[in-house]
């Protein structure tokens, strides 16, 4: 359930633009929480969700990673007191910036760091480098594992379920998981990166999914340290399946690319509360609220 005054939009290329993986997509899998979760029944309701959506708005790298840290710290306050009720996700942009986990290789940059095209941050999430830029969603969930599942590598998965049935759900895109690899991919193309850090079972950092990002910047590095395969983007894909259906391929108008990013936010949101069993209530962020 989600509480929000967002528009609701239908692509119009839902129905034409499929676009298949190597693979079938993944058995639909029951990724709501464990028992522990406050289920919707007739006595008890979902757990409530604070979600800040400025999926519209380009917010630098270290603001967000400061807002996720102050909001670690209150959620360790209000679990100690007992008083912790709801979790939060941030959803946005960022402006261009490399990001490395905790344990990151620099042998995966392709530059020298004194020369680096955009900024580097080393952070304490897992994972290889990465790009951020705009027209990439960036979702930040700090969750309370607790009223959740206490498994990773389930938290992982789930977060991989919302990408993938966003994709489908909307844009009839069928992505699949990719063995051995964290992430969401349409063939030996990568959609979306994953990168988290959980302390004391509370979540932050989070997923990048690109929908109409320039993907050059991605030259620079080893995504991930995976090497030999490709990054994609939501729009590049749309734009090869109306070609390869023999349609005549359309100059993307501005207005559209904002669209896109309209369209995948909605359904990102709709997917996450449902994946997680939350209910999103959407509300405006200032900084004297968050830190």
């Amino acid at each position: 359930m989600i509480l929000c005054t967002t528009p609701s939009f239908l692509w119009p290329w839902k129905c034409s633009a499929i676009v298949h993986s190597q693979g079938p997509l993944s058995p639909k899998t029951d990724f709501r929480a464990s028992d522990t979760t406050i289920m919707q029944t007739h006595n008890k309701s979902l757990r409530s969700c604070e979600c800040f959506d400025l999926h519209n708005e380009i917010v630098p790298y270290n603001k967000a990673w400061s807002w996720q840290k102050s909001m670690v710290r209150k959620r360790h306050t209000l679990i100690e007191k007992d008083e912790d009720y709801s979790d939060t996700l941030i959803v946005l942009q960022h402006p261009p910036v490399y990001t490395l986990g905790s344990g990151s290789s620099e042998e995966y940059l392709n530059f020298d760091k004194l020369n680096a095209p955009f900024d580097i941050y080393r952070t304490e999430r897992g994972g290889e480098v990465t790009y951020h830029g705009p027209g990439q969603l960036v979702m930040y969930p700090i969750l309370n594992l607790r009223h959740h599942k206490m498994d990773l590598h389930w938290y992982l998965r789930a977060l991989e379920e919302v990408v993938i049935r966003t994709l489908f759900s909307t844009f009839s895109i069928k992505a699949d998981r990719n063995a051995g690899f964290t992430g969401v991919w349409v063939g030996d193309c990568k959609l979306a990166a994953i990168g988290i850090r959980v302390s004391k079972w509370t979540t932050y950092h989070g997923l990048a999914l690109n929908v109409t990002a320039d993907l050059s910047p991605f030259q620079h590095i080893v995504p991930c340290g995976i090497r030999n395969r490709r990054v994609g983007n939501i729009k590049g894909l749309l734009d090869e399946s109306r070609f390869s259906n023999g349609s005549e391929r359309n100059i993307v108008l501005h207005t559209e690319t904002v669209q896109l990013l309209d369209v995948t936010c909605e359904s990102l949101l709709k997917e996450f509360s449902e994946v997680f069993q939350l209910a999103l209530q959407c509300k405006p962020m200032s900084d004297r609220e968050l830190l």
